[in-house]
């Protein structure tokens, strides 16, 4: 089975919102770590960090994280 390839344009959106991973990250409460890994697309987020995560940058979850 192949791996499904995944995209993450958080830190545009991150950018877009005017906030640091910091920020973010205190947001919606993980580690600065998190933010920079979910960014380098390294680490694929629970459903509920995503849906966190997309009301704090303010765009649809669906453009933040992609699958193909």
């Amino acid at each position: 089975m192949d791996a499904v390839k995944f995209t993450c344009h958080l830190k545009k959106y991150r950018q877009l919102a005017g906030m640091t991973q910091e920020e973010l990250a205190a947001r919606v409460r993980v580690r600065r770590e998190t933010i920079s890994r979910l960014e380098a697309g390294k680490y694929n987020p629970s459903l509920k960090l995503a849906i966190d995560i997309a009301r704090a940058v303010n765009a649809p979850i669906e453009a933040i994280f992609v699958f193909e």
